[in-house]
């Protein structure tokens, strides 16, 4: 017989498990509640999101081509595999073993047939950035916001028609089982693929080119009157390629590394001395400016002597000898220094400066790619707020033929010399073969123009310094070309950046062409065999 006080403890110890169970079956309850009745849309929406799906389809890019339809920049179909992850996406995988045909979509691989032989110009494609990731480009909303997966244009045609050439991905809801197998498809946007961008780049003449400049660092640009570009060429230049392409990050980045910078657009972006390239302006500001006229003649001693410091000519320095009296043609012809120091010092180097200035020497051309660099014009004003320093009369002589501190792009120079050949009508280069021409006329008189052009007209004949265009309109059918050499120095004991600009026919320019050779030598032998053998490709598969 149990005593009393065990029956007592015994009956609270019941009654306090019983308490406890009770308490568990009401917060069971509650939860079944809150599960099924406060809750139950929000996990019935959940299961569905997880057999629900939803794939981007890729959109293909547009193509860029040039001017006769070839292809630049293209693409190459690839079929990828769908492949659901845990987390409730997706990816693309070229592994289509063990995908069925239902699963299977197209996905696009940028392709650029040229390599390296126009790769400035176009650019590359790469991979969305993180802080790009989910932003919307608002120059076209249309086309959504970015992914993480995407690529997009740097550089380049890729990146200025970024919003032309990019389509717009579809989507495609798929509903699938718990193993993530596709069961059905529930509904399906087609993409909408990017517009192809014809350009105004000759292919033949590109390649040329690219062939003939090859190996030699340096820059070229050939463009017709109106601003179209034929051909571009920076080098050295990169295999877009390498970024379509897995397992290239060492090539990349021995790229990067690359002391010879071979991503640095040298056209647009490089700024180097022009040395006689630049005459032809400053013979334009003196004419306009009334310093001298057409009867001006200068006689030439092959030297210049101011304050115990000596000024030459290079035909005295090279060879000792003398031009004797030359007047302004034939002081472009021979390109002679004294002639041009002299009529520097008469105009002087703000007049100098305010004609180059009109002439776009130190102003962005406005070509529709990226990275373009304005050239510098140096004035006394400049020089005071830049060096703290004092402008003397052996930097005017320096201005005046092209050194000192002026420094100019490729592209600008083309762009002023082709304004030249053509009455002064100065026209933005550009790529776009739809893009109307943007042109300003510059106010000069005609008859200067035609003085600096006879100039450049006799340099590339007999007696003037291209002398590899002497027989050029013999073997062309009597085509005659204007140029002008440019050997400028870069240091007192470095090699000189050799300069060769042209335009031909000379009455009736077709074609206008600058070729930059950095550190190469002597202008008229280096860049100018180089024109040589573009000009006589272009007027043997064009004109003849």
């Amino acid at each position: 017989m149990h005593p009393l006080s065990s029956v007592k403890s015994q009956s609270w110890l019941a009654w306090f498990l019983r308490g406890i169970l009770i308490l568990l079956f009401l917060i069971l309850f509650a939860k079944l509640i809150e599960v099924q009745v406060i809750k139950g849309n929000y996990y019935k929406n959940l299961s569905k999101e997880n057999r629900i799906r939803r794939v981007i389809i890729p959109a293909p890019r547009g193509k860029i081509l040039a001017r006769g339809g070839e292809v630049l920049a293209g693409n190459i179909e690839v079929k990828k595999s769908i492949e659901f992850t845990d987390n409730g996406g997706f990816v693309l995988s070229e592994d289509l073993t063990k995908s069925e045909d239902g699963q299977l979509v197209n996905d696009y691989k940028r392709y650029y047939p040229l390599e390296d032989k126009f790769s400035h110009a176009l650019g590359y494609m790469a991979q969305v950035g993180e802080k790009e990731v989910g932003k919307i480009n608002p120059d076209c909303p249309e086309k959504g916001p970015r992914r993480s997966d995407s690529l997009m244009g740097k550089t380049g045609l890729e990146e200025s028609y970024e919003c032309l050439l990019a389509g717009a991905p579809g989507e495609e809801i798929i509903e699938v089982d718990a193993s993530g197998q596709e069961v059905r498809v529930l509904g399906r946007k087609d993409p909408s693929s990017g517009k192809d961008l014809q350009t105004t780049i000759d292919y033949g003449l590109q390649v040329e080119v690219a062939s003939k400049m090859n190996g030699k660092k340096g820059a070229a640009i050939i463009t017709d009157t109106n601003g179209q570009i034929l051909a571009f060429y920076s080098y050295p230049g990169f295999d877009p390629n390498i970024f379509m392409n897995e397992g290239n990050s060492e090539k990349i980045s021995s790229l990067l590394n690359n002391e010879d910078l071979p991503f640095f657009n040298r056209v647009i972006a490089g700024t180097f001395h022009p040395g006689s390239v630049f005459k032809p302006v400053v013979a334009i500001a003196a004419l306009e400016e009334s310093a001298i006229d057409e009867n001006y003649v200068y006689n030439d001693q092959g030297v210049i002597t101011v304050n115990d410091y000596s000024y030459t000519n290079w035909y005295f320095t090279e060879y000792g000898r003398t031009e004797g009296l030359t007047d302004l043609a034939k002081a472009i012809a021979r390109s002679t220094d004294t002639f041009f120091y002299t009529i520097g010092q008469m105009v002087g180097p703000e007049s100098i400066a305010k004609w180059a200035t009109t002439f776009g020497l130190n102003a962005l051309t406005g070509i529709d790619i990226p990275g373009e660099v304005e050239g510098l014009i140096p004035t006394p004003e400049w020089k005071k707020i830049t060096k703290k320093e004092s402008w003397y009369l052996g930097n005017t002589y320096h201005m005046s033929i092209g050194q000192g501190d002026v420094s100019v792009s490729p592209i600008e120079i083309n762009t002023y010399i082709s304004a030249i050949s053509v009455g002064g009508s100065l026209c933005q280069p550009r790529f776009n073969m739809n893009k109307n021409p943007i042109c300003r006329k510059v106010k000069v008189l005609q008859s200067n123009l035609d003085l600096v052009r006879k100039g450049m007209e006799e340099a590339c004949t007999e007696g003037g310094t291209a002398y590899t265009f002497f027989d050029f309109a013999d073997k062309h059918g009597g085509i005659k070309v204007a140029c002008k050499t440019g050997t400028a120095e870069v240091s007192a004991d470095g090699t000189p950046h050799a300069w060769f600009t042209f335009f031909a026919p000379n009455d009736k320019p077709q074609i206008v062409a600058t070729i930059l050779i950095e550190k190469g030598g002597q202008g008229s032998s280096v860049a100018g065999s180089i024109a040589r053998e573009i000009a006589d490709y272009y007027f043997a598969s064009f004109v003849n």
